[in-house]
């Protein structure tokens, strides 16, 4: 049975008990495409990608009043990460059940709640009167995973089809202690990189017949942790480089090994770009291991929604319905806006964090309720008749 669109909790609970875990889809987005194909939008399937990262399901559904005005955009995602350790979890991670006013089920909180506000607040929109301007929903099953066939193949598509919105608003969880506390106009950018060493294998008693790998490899970490990228900005924290892997994989005692490996993460703000950072890994690499091998990935570069507009219009919404004026903040990971600020100004709002990708992840039936009004005061405010 199809939940009634204008109800934000049965919405929920029914995503939460479709077990999406990327890339699987499990009829989560069928939830979703029901619901608005029932307030009349017209809906896309769009379905990208291979093995092993895919094939991935997403969703573009559109509706257009009979009045040309602004096109506004939701965009999220349906997919979820495991729910790990069974026996932690005090429920069914997806039953959706209702417990001490709280949903507790996977995605919860990141974000099916959030989805379900979106459906919810349109419903109650287009009940208040003819819809001047065009509202479209962006959802992928792809960005609790690689990112690969999710949000930037659905933007190419929606690029050439001229379906390009004017402002968009990403549901992800970035309210902290109380709903409405921040916002998100901005996040830092995510390089990774894997650094291989070659060296000459020998006997530990006779250095001066081999190369050790793993002294060299040593070097070029010391050096790369060493550099203060910056120091930070007006909207961004400084940057950070992390060691997240070293490996030899080396059983003898009396060995020195053939090769060493190295990962490393960079989140980085605005004063950096991703190709910039990967020429100086490269550069420290070179000179202390000429023939090593270097590996770059960038999931995405850093970017600013600067205050204006949209965080105006997202603002005053949270400040209607719930008194707070939130903070507009650039912390955190990587989300999908990264990917549609190519294409219009974004920012992201949604429901309080704390619980997400945890065990008993949940949000409050209270909290659901309140950015479904705030997500109503949006449009209404976005999309005036």
């Amino acid at each position: 049975m199809t939940p009634d669109p204008a109800d934000p909790i049965a919405l929920t609970q029914a995503l939460i008990r479709c077990p999406s875990v990327t890339p699987a889809d499990e009829g989560a987005l069928g939830v979703l495409e029901r619901a608005l194909a029932g307030l009349g939008f017209a809906c896309t399937r769009l379905k990208f990608g291979h093995p092993p990262d895919g094939p991935v399901e997403n969703l573009f559904a559109t509706l257009a009043g009979s009045n040309p005005g602004r096109h506004f955009a939701f965009a999220g995602h349906s997919d979820v990460v495991p729910v790990g350790d069974m026996a932690g979890w005090s429920e069914d991670p997806f039953a959706g059940d209702i417990r001490d006013g709280y949903i507790v089920g996977r995605g919860a909180a990141d974000m099916k709640g959030a989805l379900a506000a979106m459906v919810a607040a349109t419903a109650r929109h287009l009940a208040a009167g003819p819809l001047a301007g065009q509202i479209s929903f962006i959802i992928t099953g792809d960005e609790e995973g690689p990112a690969t066939f999710g949000t930037t193949m659905m933007l190419d598509w929606m690029e050439q089809n001229g379906l390009v919105p004017d402002l968009c608003l990403v549901g992800e969880p970035t309210s902290q202690h109380a709903l409405g506390d921040m916002m998100k106009i901005g996040r830092r950018g995510s390089l990774n990189a894997w650094i291989t060493v070659n060296g000459a294998q020998g006997h530990v008693a006779y250095p001066q017949r081999a190369d050790n790998p793993i002294t060299r490899l040593v070097a070029i970490l010391a050096e790369l942790k060493a550099r203060v990228l910056d120091t930070g900005n007006n909207w961004f924290q400084p940057s950070n480089l992390e060691i997240t892997d070293l490996a030899v994989s080396n059983p003898a005692t009396n060995l020195i090994p053939a090769q060493a490996r190295a990962r490393i993460n960079i989140r980085f703000n605005n004063e950096h770009t991703g190709a910039g950072l990967a020429d100086w890994i490269r550069s420290v690499v070179a000179a202390q291991a000429p023939s090593a091998q270097v590996e770059v990935k960038i999931s995405g570069e850093a970017f600013l929604t600067e205050p204006g507009a949209l965080s105006t219009l997202v603002s005053t919404s949270v400040c209607d319905v719930t008194g707070r004026s939130p903070e507009l903040s650039t912390s955190g990971g990587t989300s999908d806006a990264r990917f549609i600020r190519r294409l219009c100004p974004v920012v992201e709002f949604g429901l309080p964090g704390q619980s997400m990708h945890k065990v008993d992840e949940h949000a409050a039936v209270a909290d659901i309720e309140g950015l479904t009004a705030i997500y109503t005061t949006l449009l209404a405010k976005s999309l005036p008749a």
